[in-house]
């Protein structure tokens, strides 16, 4: 399925793929990376996923849905954006245990042109870049 233009970014993380992994489902850890948000999910296929915090000053309600969950190599489920523009977007997280790190890779598809994909593209690092000061033991900065 390839819907709107895809975005992609990538992070080499200093820790083993378990630990990333716990850090993508994980509630508490979640929230220190991905904005603040609180995210509520179990992560089992079909399950529902709620997001909820604020964005650039105005709270927010996402919703998805748990599409694919192949512990701990990779996590695919549906987003819904809560606003009123929100597009349906399919995201991928794939998992690549090399060494002593590991390769996470996260695909989005379904953005409206290269705008939305660079917009998402900047989101997504600023994201994975928390996720690595966390699992890495550097504390993560607020933004």
């Amino acid at each position: 399925m390839n819907n709107g233009t895809i975005a992609s970014v990538a992070v080499t993380i200093h820790a083993p793929i378990g630990k990333v992994w716990t850090a993508l489902v994980d509630p508490e850890q979640i929230k220190q990376y991905m904005f603040g948000s609180e995210v509520i999910s179990d992560w089992k296929e079909g399950s529902a996923i709620v997001w909820k915090g604020e964005w650039k000053g105005k709270p927010f309600e996402d919703r998805g849905t748990v599409v694919t969950v192949q512990e701990p190599k990779l996590l695919r489920y549906e987003h819904a954006s809560g606003d009123a523009n929100g597009e349906d977007h399919m995201v991928t997280i794939e998992l690549k245990e090399q060494g002593d790190t590991t390769q996470v890779l996260l695909i989005q598809d379904n953005n409206a042109n290269d705008e939305a994909r660079l917009e998402s593209e900047k989101n997504w690092n600023t994201m994975l870049a928390g996720m690595k000061q966390l699992l890495e033991g550097q504390g993560v900065e607020q933004r």
